[in-house]
């Protein structure tokens, strides 16, 4: 059933992840706080809408993570898997969309700390998110910590994955818990956290329904790229699967409900649906303003503990692809004594330094930078339908490796796909102009494997050895 289950240059790695790191890494990397928003914008047609999402998409998701990994348990995970299915160009440009998406999103949650620090302190901190100069100089001092725990290595790392995971399953317990809260005390609120109304017929439902099926649900793949710093890969990372997703599923729907019985469906705020909400519930003084300010800084948390993880994905793609001779060797350069690959962390962490600038200089750059972290997620989605179709398209060799009904749930999670891939150039929020924000995210998405070809086709272009003259002082007779 596997193809090449070890690889000698995983075998440089040090692995440091078990059971319970991934269960927690799949967690944090799946669970986003706003997507709890956009689900209660269907109001009490989210748990219809969030079974049909995890029935067409997280499930075949799963079920196609289990059964590549199984085959497959090398570092670099889905940038391997299509390597072997599609070759290189297939590989090359499968990790480029990943390493897009994951450069864009970290940098955006980068971006993004100083105004949620802001929110924090309260009114007297209003300034801070306006002031470059502090708000470049703390994204600064984040991003020298999170190298150096990178170059430190996953013994490190793993516990701020872990810390970030714990955080975000209190904040939603505690959200969780307001709706059983508000009946005890008798709240006027209307709480009912499975609900399976009809939902509205039209554009809009259809652009929420496609913006949460794939980008709350996505994520279980992107552990296996640390297959090879993981313990018993072919196996703890599947058990980890099966465990982490009913935790995930319910966090998702049964928080929704939450949101959905305190805000109003025309006032929700999609950014920070869970501190408005918790706002709401508790009040802003007293011991409510002081919950509502512990459930705050344990997002801070987690938000940290997602850009480590994404930072350790990101760096580790470069080194995968790296030793398949496709980008310099450069990149694949090991820390002598913690096995990390140090230039290729050094090199994600001023790629990132340089976008957070870049985002804070003026307006046009700005608008780039939107533009960049909302063509992200359709990067993600090009990675996906690669994924799905490697049982389907994939060279026969390994086709015939899988099992049967992954093909079938293949076919299920790439429909699903192209689906949020197509409904992803319409905005859920508004825009000033519609097809324009089509045109940006669409251009963006074929601009950048424009370039991602190209260098393909320069980096391994055959060079001609140059022509030897015909009357030569060397020639010999045998």
């Amino acid at each position: 059933m596997e193809v090449d289950p070890t690889s000698a240059s995983d075998q440089q790695l040090q692995r440091q992840l078990g059971l319970r790191d991934l269960v927690l890494s799949q967690i944090l990397c799946v669970v986003g706080t706003m997507w709890v928003g956009v689900a209660a914008g269907l109001g009490k047609a989210q748990t219809l809408m969030w079974l049909g999402a995890m029935l067409v998409f997280y499930l075949p998701m799963a079920g196609s993570v289990i059964a590549l990994n199984r085959a497959m348990p090398l570092e670099g995970g889905l940038y391997v898997w299509a390597h072997k299915a599609f070759g290189n160009l297939g590989g090359f440009l499968t990790a480029w969309n990943l390493w897009f998406y994951g450069i864009a999103v970290t940098a955006s949650i980068l971006y993004g700390i100083p105004s949620e620090l802001a929110y924090l302190v309260g009114p007297r901190a209003a300034w801070l998110p306006e002031s470059r100069l502090v708000s470049i100089a703390i994204v600064t001092a984040l991003i020298v910590l999170l190298t150096a725990a990178e170059i430190r290595g996953l013994e490190i790392g793993k516990w701020i994955h872990n810390v970030g995971a714990v955080a975000i399953m209190a904040v939603f317990i505690a959200l969780i818990g307001l709706g059983p809260w508000a009946v005890i005390r008798h709240v006027p609120v209307h709480w009912t956290p499975l609900s399976f109304q009809i939902p509205p017929h039209d554009l809009r439902t259809l652009a929420l329904f496609g913006q949460m099926m794939f980008g709350a649900l996505c994520g279980l793949e992107y552990i296996a790229i640390l297959a090879g710093e993981s313990k018993s890969p072919e196996r703890t990372i599947a058990r980890s699967v099966w465990i982490a997703s009913p935790i995930i599923c319910l966090m998702f729907i049964l928080g929704t409900g939450t949101v959905v019985a305190f805000v109003s469906r025309d006032q929700i705020n999609f950014i920070a649906p869970i501190p408005q909400t918790l706002r709401i519930a508790l009040g802003n003084e007293g011991l409510g303003n002081l919950f509502a300010i512990t459930a705050i800084l344990l997002l801070q948390m987690r938000l940290l503990g997602a850009v480590s993880y994404l930072m350790t994905g990101v760096s580790r793609l470069p080194l995968t692809v790296g030793w398949n001779d496709m980008i310099p060797v450069w990149f694949t350069r090991l820390h002598p004594r913690w096995k990390t690959p140090t230039n290729s962390i050094l090199c994600t962490s001023a790629l990132l330094f340089v976008m957070v600038v870049l985002a804070t200089a003026g307006v046009h750059a700005q608008e780039a930078f939107q533009v960049l972290s909302n063509a992200s997620l359709t990067h993600y989605e090009v990675a996906y339908i690669v994924m799905f179709a490697i049982p389907l398209l994939g060279v026969a060799r390994l086709r015939n490796m899988l099992p049967r009904w992954l093909k079938w749930t293949s076919v299920l999670g790439l429909g699903a796909t192209l689906f949020s891939l197509l409904i992803s150039a319409y905005p859920f929020v508004s825009v000033v102009n519609p097809l324009s924000y089509a045109i940006k995210i669409v251009g963006t998405l074929l601009l950048s494997n424009l370039l991602a070809v190209t260098f393909y086709k320069l980096r391994t272009r055959p060079v001609v050895a140059p022509a030897v003259a015909e009357n030569t002082d060397f020639e010999t007779e045998g």
